[in-house]
């Protein structure tokens, strides 16, 4: 299967660091995706933001004003 977990072959484009450990993903229902840092998020229109910290938290609403990041703006209507 193409892109499984257990793929070895990493995609065009991916960083030196991209190669290391694995990277854990913490997905809720609803609040946002916590991902294990330092990361680097590529947006729709090609730019690229990135952030040093252990871990960071990415919008899955788009209601934050802090967008991509997480700015906890989905406990007004979740």
């Amino acid at each position: 299967m193409p892109n499984s977990p257990s793929d070895p072959v990493r995609p065009a484009g991916a960083s030196e660091a991209a190669s290391g450990e694995a990277r854990r993903v913490v997905m809720s229902r609803k609040g946002p995706m916590l991902v294990e840092g330092p990361v680097e998020v590529e947006l729709e229109d090609g730019s690229v933001v990135s952030s040093d910290r252990f871990q960071v938290a990415l919008c899955t609403c788009r209601r934050s004003r802090r967008y991509p990041w997480c700015d906890t703006s989905h406990r007004d209507r979740a």
